[in-house]
């Protein structure tokens, strides 16, 4: 057993310290249905983790507009009131001013109504809330000002919901209020004259997923055909509802699943001229749509197919390319640069503020590199322990914070617990000088599957001056003084609903896979489940006890660039890249491997490569599960240790012994064990440390456990 080391020794990888959850394999139920759709074997248990186990909901998910949707107005009670609404505004020739936000959602929204609504013939503007003054939402400032210009008709978008004061002083001033949001209902709705939110309606329902640009769609198309001006409409509106819902991360399924397949199709050929632009800024090449010729006529039963597609965009290219670009504006600078370009039908003027966002999403990506070093910094000095706050909360002075929602996101990837960041920042609103303005936390939240986090900050709010959110996200603000207690006030909470075995970065992993059936057939077969995100996850496949033979470090984020190979009747080698694991650098040389598949374009030549999402030490053990107390003997940081399960009076402990006849003992959810040649002379050593927590986890493995 190697001594407690005080530094990290020259052999020690570090490695990423996540759960991996696997889905149980039927390979007989996989086969059979892998011959009824044409489809590989590993695709089909794909399709079954999924849900999706007959030819006939396999024909619904493949070509989702086979199926019959219900109306949208026999989804939302307050569509037709909607509708009347704007129609009355509209023949009027009433003013309607749209109340936006400032993300890529309430961007996408905002110019989705305004290039409809003025198609329609509507006298129509809009507004956005500063990220900076004001934060998210319509507010009394706002509602005042659309009065004072004149507006008889307030239409809210990606928002609204939960602003129960600046919705009533909007009825009070005699301005009718129409909500179109999506986000989660409140205890006490806004009196406003309609509200269109999917909250509202069944959870069955297929309009249930809609983002806040879906409800926006599903408004400007009703009213467009109600007027009977659709013509021209649909294909501008549908390539809008697809940059929003993706870049949202709004779920893939439902009316999204239909919708979002078709936009994808349109946007290499965008009528946009805005969008062209940030295609060509983006560098995004639109991949070949050959999904549909690869499944078999079992499939097509009697719709034929859908017709092949010269090419298509992939959900990715929003979610990494587009999207990212769309949402730095909305975070540093000013919306208005988004919605000029998404409305606008000059190219020149398109492709200048196509450039803009551009120059400020390198801005953006500088900013949260600089923020999640310091964040982890932070973390690293401090006294924290996950294992019993199980929530992360860190907030610190001069973070900028329209970018903090994002280093959230990496820090959940780090550290595997709920992140609360925040900045503390002037709170100027009533400050009568001299008297200094007063501090305030403004922050974001993104929490893990098993932690709700628009229930966490709930839990908190007699401490908040303002929140809201939903299960994965939120934001908050509050007085500086109430840190601390918010801070032991969520890990209360936390400790309610999260376990030990919770507070790790979880890979949840399909199927296991050869890396010589990793082709270009496979990854196009893919194509066949796309468009995928959330709640329609892209497959992640897993391949154990790999050999990494080549890896270096490769651009500025620290990425990992690697060959993976793998011994058997055929060896395979697969090159792989791994985002930002710098840290781990080098892997060790044998790992099992949790990757998706992504295509690489070079020199003309398309290859197919992996992209590591998880990364284990392997089990040398033999693939039945060993005896009980029997021993068994793996590798870790290149030495060889045995392990076994031994009983030690009413419990059974677990013991891992080194060439050196040197034993560690662990008893069962300890952070202390022992470490000796015997147990009077063992000394206690803490094995939450990582050099023993990933060797405890790897003689787990071994044994089966």
């Amino acid at each position: 057993m190697q001594e407690l080391p005080t530094s990290v020794p020259p052999h020690f990888h570090r490695l990423p310290n996540q759960r991996w959850q696997i889905y149980s394999p039927q390979p007989q139920q996989a086969e059979q249905f892998a011959t009824e759709i044409g489809l590989s074997p590993l695709l089909a248990q794909v399709l079954i983790n999924r849900g999706i186990d007959s030819v006939k909901e396999v024909q619904g998910f493949i070509e989702p507009e086979s199926l019959v949707l219900p109306a949208p107005t026999d989804e939302f009670p307050d569509l037709a009131a909607s509708v009347k609404l704007l129609r009355e505004a509209i023949s009027g020739g009433q003013k309607i001013a749209i109340c936006g936000d400032y993300d890529a959602d309430g961007m996408t929204s905002t110019a989705l109504l305004l290039r409809a609504l003025r198609v329609l013939g509507a006298n129509v503007d809009y507004a956005i809330p500063s990220r900076m003054r004001e934060g998210y939402g319509i507010n009394d400032r706002i509602v005042e000002e659309f009065h004072s210009e004149g507006v008889a008709l307030i239409l809210t978008v990606d928002n609204g919901i939960a602003a129960y004061g600046p919705v009533a002083r909007a009825r009070e001033l005699g301005v009718k209020v129409i909500i179109t949001d999506h986000h989660d209902l409140p205890p006490k709705l806004p009196p406003a004259d309609a509200i269109l939110n999917p909250k509202l309606i069944a959870e069955s329902s297929p309009y249930r997923g809609l983002a806040g640009v879906g409800v926006a769609y599903v408004l400007a198309i009703t009213l467009a055909q109600d007027m009977q001006k659709l013509g021209g409409l649909v294909n501008p509106l549908l390539e809008l509802f697809t940059l929003g819902t993706i870049a949202d991360l709004a779920p893939l399924t439902g009316v999204n699943r239909r919708w979002v397949k078709r936009g994808l199709r349109l946007l290499p050929h965008s009528q946009l001229a805005g969008i062209q632009a940030l295609i060509q800024v983006a560098g995004v090449q639109p991949g070949s749509g050959e999904s549909s010729s690869i499944l078999n006529s079992k499939l097509k039963g009697g719709h034929g197919g859908t017709a092949p597609t010269q090419n298509t965009l992939k959900p990715e290219d929003i979610g990494f390319r587009l999207g990212p670009r769309i949402n730095a504006v909305g975070r540093l600078a000013d919306p208005q640069i988004v919605i000029e370009l998404l409305t606008t039908d000059d190219r020149e003027l398109a492709l200048k503020n196509a450039m803009q966002c551009e120059q400020i999403n390198q801005r953006r990506q500088e900013l949260c590199q600089e923020i999640e070093q310091e964040a982890i910094a932070w973390c690293e000095k401090s006294d924290l322990d996950l294992q019993q706050e199980r929530v992360l909360v860190v907030v610190q002075p001069g973070w900028h914070h329209g970018v903090i929602g994002i280093v959230a996101s990496r820090l959940v990837e780090r550290y595997g617990v709920p992140v609360f960041i925040g900045t503390f920042e002037d709170e100027a609103v009533g400050a009568v000088p001299p008297c200094p303005p007063a501090k305030i936390v403004r922050g974001s939240a993104r929490g893990i599957p098993e932690f709700n986090v628009f229930d966490g900050l709930n839990f908190c709010a007699d401490l908040l001056t303002k929140f809201g959110g939903h299960k994965a996200a939120g934001g908050f603000s509050m007085p500086a003084q109430n840190l601390e207690q918010f801070r032991n006030q969520l890990s209360i909470f936390a400790n309610q609903c999260l376990q030990p075995e919770h507070l790790k970065p979880l890979v949840s992993v399909d199927v296991r896979a050869d890396l010589a059936e990793i082709n270009l057939d496979l990854y196009r077969q893919i194509d066949a489940l796309e468009p995928c995100g959330i709640e329609n996850k892209a497959p992640v496949f897993w391949t154990p006890n790999v050999c990494i033979t080549e890896q270096k470090i490769v651009g500025k984020g620290g990425h990992v660039k690697l060959t993976a190979t793998q011994d058997g009747n055929v060896s395979a080698s697969v090159k792989a890249i791994a985002w930002r694991w710098g840290e781990y650098f080098p892997l060790p040389r044998r790992v099992d491997i949790a990757y998706r598949l992504r295509e690489n374009s070079f020199n003309g030549k398309t290859s197919v490569e992996l992209e590591l999402l998880g990364v284990r030490l392997p089990a040398n053990a033999a693939s039945s599960r060993p005896p009980r107390f029997g021993k068994v003997e793996f590798d870790y940081c290149d030495r060889t240790y045995s392990c076994s399960l031994s009983p030690a009076g009413s419990i059974e402990e677990l013991r891992i012994r080194n060439s050196q006849g040197q034993v560690l003992a662990v008893a069962p959810g300890q952070n202390i064990g022992l470490l000796g040649n015997s147990r009077k002379d063992a000394r206690e050593v803490d094995v939450s440390l990582p050099f023993f927590e990933n060797l405890i986890q790897t003689a787990k493995h071994a044994l089966g456990i």
